[in-house]
């Protein structure tokens, strides 16, 4: 958390709640929300000019580098209206636009009464545009609709308000045209917030409510909390207590965040700002928890969060198996600062102690790799990732696999892998190719309705293991980028899957079994077989590399054995003699062959485990061992 501003004086207690509003930015991917909200911080001058910077409130390093948000951030701006030359406070929160990171918008949403709804003027409406508008729908939110980049020599402003108005159900002239860019129409922006969105409402006589919806771990402070006040007071020195846990604290320090954390002496109705208890344990600050005020509590929670659903699982492992209690400290660590994170320890014979993640997708597991290596200093093995299978035994009972290696080898009457509804937004030209692609991946088309002349949504329904790897990839490419892609959970449907098992000199290695679909085994078994015949050093006898379903081979390759020259040491002589030490290598050969085991090395299994950016330098350490 960054340093207090000491230079600022305390804020007042708390302000008139008629006076408030809040509210947070919702877009696709790469519309310009950081862009607009860093003007927002300008115009209002709560950032001095010198420290100003692009993406201001993206903290993160991972964040900069990449250029898209992965956290939300709130922050209180200080605005006189134009309208009517009152002075209001504005809360702000940036959301991120990608998938992936889509529970980060619902709690934002959830913590305001209003949204700006960004379109880009030069790409349109997009998937995420609609999921996040659909979300924001469900929160019974006042929607501004807003075209960005309007100083762009490819905007088309009039075409995409004729679009948006049609989707929200406005006029096209109520669409406001702004520029996060040059700073073009967002003075205007910023007085039809105060205009359109309502103040909060609650009651600052009741008891204490106010509901956690985010944090963040801090080396000297502890556990900070980020909390938007519902109803009564909140002052420093106040005894509060958690509500779903009982756990009571005193609150050292209470503010609010303007962009920089600024101490105030309380939190009133609708405020936004971070609490500070002193507290070291991490599972003690929940989000979406209500906290109460320990002399008088409330009898009725605020309504929280849905819990996310992980979408993907993958394993975690330490490579140095010696780190495994700082990976458990650094995920609980994480998990304060990112509620979409499940995990829980896991054991796999090849690699070791380690923990089995859900995730949201394939971007949200990897950026919560690369935040546990950089923060914790760890150096982690991920697993390739996989979704969550529900099996029916032969005896009627229901298994949950979420790891191969708990895929039953007995008899199965069904297996139910999970379905998502998949919305796909592209030029018309390309839908021809997407349809092609939704089919190689056993989609069933739901239905398909024309935005405009020239652009499509196109839902299907797809099965979730088809879209985890890259699937993403492959719809970029077939459409040269313009397609946009956004998926949510719809429940399950059977599948004729089954578990592609291989061995390794007859004996099966758990931690290279996958599920795939029926039609798809005998790929998968051929693609691992040949990866591991250059990954495993070659013994002294001959080892062959099987794929198998249940008793069934589907492929083999094999290693061939180092041969040792026995007749180096014959210098002529009789042919008998070489015959005779031929014989005694071939014997030697076949019982080595029998009692033989395969080691196979730690780099053999991460290359086979992990993406294939890692196999050629796997590769490089089997090969000089």
């Amino acid at each position: 958390m960054p340093a207090i501003d000491l230079a600022k004086a305390p804020q007042p207690a708390s302000t008139n709640p008629a006076q408030i509003r809040n509210f947070c930015i919702i877009a696709h991917i790469d519309h310009g929300k950081s862009t607009l909200a860093d003007r927002m911080l300008g115009i209002t001058e709560v950032v001095d000019q010198r420290n100003m910077r692009a993406q201001y409130l993206d903290r993160m390093d991972i964040e900069r580098e990449r250029g898209i948000t992965i956290k939300s951030q709130a922050v209180r701006l200080p605005w006189r209206s134009g309208l009517d030359g009152q002075e209001y406070i504005l809360n702000m929160i940036d959301t991120p636009g990608h998938v992936d990171f889509n529970y980060e918008v619902s709690r934002s949403l959830a913590a305001s009464e209003g949204a700006v709804l960004l379109v880009d003027c030069a790409q349109g409406i997009e998937a995420q545009t609609l999921a996040n508008l659909y979300l924001a729908m469900e929160n019974n939110l006042t929607i501004i609709p807003v075209l960005n980049k309007i100083d762009l020599p490819a905007a088309q402003p009039e075409k995409f308000a004729e679009e948006l108005a049609k989707l929200i159900g406005c006029q096209p002239e109520d669409c406001l045209r702004v520029s996060g860019k040059t700073g073009a129409g967002v003075t205007e922006l910023l007085d039809q917030i105060v205009k359109q969105i309502p103040a909060p409402v609650g009651d600052p006589n009741a008891p204490a409510r106010a509901l956690i919806f985010d944090s963040v771990y801090d080396t000297y402070r502890g556990v900070v909390t980020y909390v938007r006040v519902v109803d009564g007071h909140l002052s420093t020195r106040d005894q509060i207590q958690m509500f779903s846990t009982g756990v009571r604290h005193e609150m050292l320090e209470v503010g609010v965040i303007s962009p920089e954390p600024v101490v105030s002496k309380g939190l009133g109705v609708g405020e936004v700002g971070y609490v500070i208890t002193g507290v070291k344990d991490v599972r003690q600050s929940r989000v979406g928890d209500t906290i109460t005020t320990y002399h008088n509590p409330t009898k009725v929670a605020l309504s929280g969060y849905k819990d996310p659903k992980p979408m993907v699982f993958s394993g975690l492992f330490p490579l140095d198996g010696a780190e495994y209690p700082m990976l458990r400290e650094a995920l609980d660590k994480l998990q304060l600062n990112d509620a979409a994170l499940v995990y829980e320890p896991e054991t796999s014979a090849a690699l070791g102690f380690g923990f089995r993640c859900g995730f949201l997708g394939l971007l949200h597991m990897e950026i919560v790799r690369e935040r546990l290596e950089r923060e914790a200093g760890l150096s982690l093995i991920s697993t390739a990732p996989s979704v969550v299978y529900r099996v029916v035994k032969g005896d009627g009972k229901d298994l949950i696999v979420t790891n191969p290696s708990e895929f039953p080898n007995d008899k199965i009457e069904a297996v139910f892998e999970p379905i998502v509804r998949a919305t796909v937004l592209a030029p018309s030209e390309f839908i021809g190719a997407i349809m092609e692609l939704c089919q190689e991946r056993r989609g069933t088309l739901l239905g398909m309705d024309y935005l405009s002349e020239d652009r499509v949504e196109i839902r299907y329904t797809l099965p979730l293991a088809e879209i985890v790897f890259d699937f993403f990839d492959q719809l970029k490419s077939k459409t040269r980028g313009y397609a946009s892609l956004d998926y949510e959970p719809i429940g399950e449907a059977e599948g004729d899957l089954v578990k592609v098992d291989i061995l390794l000199q007859s004996e099966g290695v758990d931690a290279f079994s996958a599920i795939v679909h029926k039609d798809k085994a005998y790929a998968y078994g051929t693609m691992m077989t040949s990866k591991l015949r250059e990954l495993i050093p070659r013994q002294q006898f001959e080892v062959p590399i099987q794929a198998a379903i249940g008793s069934r081979i589907i492929a083999r390759e094999s290693i061939r054995a180092i041969r040792k020259d026995v007749l180096a040491k014959c210098y002529g002589g009789d042919i008998s003699r070489k015959r005779k030490l031929l014989e005694k290598q071939k014997e030697g050969k076949k019982r080595m062959k029998m009692v033989g085991r395969v080691e196979v090395p730690q780099e053999a299994f991460i290359a086979a485990l992990t993406t294939d950016a890692d196999v050629d330098k796997a590769k490089a350490k089997a090969k000089g061992q």
